[in-house]
């Protein structure tokens, strides 16, 4: 038998060369095994692998708004934090806003069902949504912003009107997306987007505070504000136009601030709903909502909101913003 002298430098350079063959395949092995996010029986990414910050919106790694995750099941409901699900509400704001969540927050949204039905020119989608959960969760509006978007539309020495302070949901509650549109030859439109939050007998979650304002020595002061109430919301729309986008609002009721409805608010929300005109909003976010309406038409399992680029900051409350 012959005996071999072994070169030490050559047995360590293939030791070298197997250790890094090693390390190449562990590599390829993590990347493709590891890298792929969680998803469900059908194919859908799973609400488990996005993360939250802490006020309870999806966050997004390329820098849009957060991601709405629809099952379109009530067996099997995906929920959304409500910052989510309310993250329009920044989009078509003409102005900054503030978003605001009380302490412990833990309303979610789910998308569970699917209804669609087709015309030979038209079709509509509806899908129901349910909110659980305690707390609230409001966007106010910048007065000095809303006063100098509305002034300029005034007589000299009229009052303003029906100005928007605040969007607010609280609680639980039973809605209703409503998608509407046009057929024309293999192409369908959005026209028309409404949510309803009163559905199947479910009082609506959804309050806006709304104030006057008369002018003193010409000018037009937040602090000088009048006639506020709070006005209970069953119904938000928005449509397609090519002129200024307005969001449409009904009306459930209407409370001075800080006092009940009773029936005779009721009433008076009947009355409102001929009154209170359409709130202008950014063709920004109208086209949004649109191009949400569109996801649903499509019955797609996510939609990513873009960044809304006016919130002030993120506040967690303790103490309740009391409104009816």
């Amino acid at each position: 038998m012959k005996l071999y002298a072994v070169n030490p430098r050559l047995l360590l350079r293939n030791i070298n060369q197997i250790a890094l063959f090693a390390v190449t395949l562990v590599s390829i092995f993590l990347l493709t095994h590891c890298a792929e996010p969680d998803s469900d029986s059908n194919g859908s990414i799973s609400a488990q692998s996005n993360q939250s910050s802490p006020d309870g919106n999806n966050i997004v790694e390329d820098g849009n708004g957060p991601t709405l995750i629809m099952s379109y099941r009530k067996e099997k409901i995906v929920k959304n934090p409500i910052a989510s699900f309310m993250y329009f509400v920044p989009l078509i704001a003409p102005t900054l806003v503030d978003n605001i969540s009380s302490v412990n927050n833990d309303q979610q949204v789910g998308i569970i069902s699917y209804e669609k039905k087709d015309d030979a020119n038209s079709f509509q989608v509806a899908c129901e949504f349910e909110i659980l959960g305690k707390g609230f969760h409001m966007n106010t509006f910048d007065s000095n912003g809303m006063i100098e978007a509305s002034i300029v539309e005034l007589e000299k020495g009229e009052a303003l009107k029906h100005m928007l302070d605040y969007i607010k949901i609280e609680g639980d509650g039973y809605g209703i997306i409503k998608v509407k549109g046009q057929i024309t030859g293999s192409t369908k439109t959005i026209t028309e987007v409404g949510l309803q939050f009163n559905a199947k007998g479910h009082k609506s979650p959804v309050t806006i505070g709304l104030y006057d304002i008369e002018p003193k020595n010409g000018e037009y002061k937040y602090e000088n504000r009048s006639n506020e109430i709070v006005a209970r919301v069953n119904t938000l729309n928005f449509k397609k136009t090519e002129q200024t986008p307005k969001m449409g609002i009904e009306i459930a009721s209407i409370a001075r601030k800080g006092k009940s409805a009773g029936l005779f608010g009721w009433i008076k929300g009947a009355i409102a709903n001929l009154l209170i005109k359409p709130l202008k909003v950014t063709e920004f976010g109208n086209n949004t909502m649109l191009e949400f309406g569109d996801a649903l038409l499509k019955k797609n399992t996510t939609f990513t909101f873009p960044k809304a680029t006016n919130i002030k900051e993120n506040k967690v409350v303790e103490i309740d913003h009391k409104q009816n």
